[in-house]
């Protein structure tokens, strides 16, 4: 299993999934554990980024609306207030153990152009050498489908993240503890793969294509994430983030989740 203790820069990814109830409101509890156990990681030496989603979420609350909106201009505003509210809850909760946090809004781009690509790196160095966490979203407010700048899901985005910050390794939190042999909805004997040395057709299959319920899930899109970054030199891990806690026993080693070890060519 991977050993964290000696990896210095990290992505962590957080879904909707584990910072919102099923209700779209915020997981008050789980915030507050997360955000202290990563303050404690950070303050251990490591250099935490965050890739958070759950702008969209926040901000249908926010507004009152009563189920998210269809219409991009709606989507749009949604995710203008919701990131403003999304920054102020980290701010708030990290500031409760003496760290700082940043905002880093991304598109697609953004990170095709090789310019702002450096000015991207360029920041997140300085920022983390200034023992600040900073926080990644995709600018939902502008990056829409008619004008085709979307990056479409952070899965993917935050492997993109990691490799453009030179990360060691990249955690995403799910609600599913990590790759099965197959559909644990409807194969009750599924099993945890513990290790996925490489990713090929058979891993693809299982993780299910489009369409399918386990693809829609999200596993399809952690198995592209997995791809870009392993391809990248980065080690990745999916894994429950239901309980923060369980982050301690991956850093002490521990066999948790799915680990897709970096390439090594």
């Amino acid at each position: 299993m991977i050993d964290l203790r000696n990896k210095k820069r990290i992505v962590i990814k957080l879904g909707t999934s584990t910072l919102a109830h099923k209700t779209g409101k915020l997981n008050i509890r789980r915030m507050t554990n997360l955000t202290r156990v990563l303050a404690d990681l950070q303050n251990a030496g490591h250099e935490i980024i965050l890739v958070s989603s759950g702008a969209v979420g926040l901000g249908v609350g926010k507004l009152n609306l009563k189920e998210r909106p269809k219409d991009t201009p709606s989507k749009q505003a949604a995710a203008a207030v919701g990131q403003c509210e999304l920054m102020h809850i980290y701010d708030e909760m990290f500031a409760k153990y003496g760290i700082t946090v940043a905002q880093i809004l991304l598109t697609k781009t953004i990170i095709s152009t090789p310019d702002r690509v450096n000015n991207v790196r360029n920041a997140i160095d300085a920022l983390t050498e200034l023992g600040v966490i900073p926080i990644v979203n995709e600018n939902d407010t502008v990056a829409i489908d008619e004008l085709e700048l979307e990056i479409g899901e952070n899965d993917s985005l935050s492997a993109i993240v990691a490799s453009i910050a030179g990360a060691e390794a990249l955690i995403i939190l799910s609600d599913i503890d990590g790759l099965y042999s197959d559909d644990p909805h409807q194969n009750q004997n599924a099993e945890i793969i513990s290790v996925v040395e490489k990713i090929d057709e058979h891993i693809e299959e299982i993780a299910g294509g489009a369409g399918s319920k386990l693809g829609s899930g999200g596993m399809a899109t952690k198995i592209n994430a997995a791809k870009i970054a392993t391809s990248a030199g980065v080690d990745m891990i999916i894994m429950n983030g239901k309980n923060p806690e369980d982050l301690y026993k991956l850093f002490d080693g521990e066999e948790i989740g799915t680990y897709f070890p970096a390439s090594k060519s």
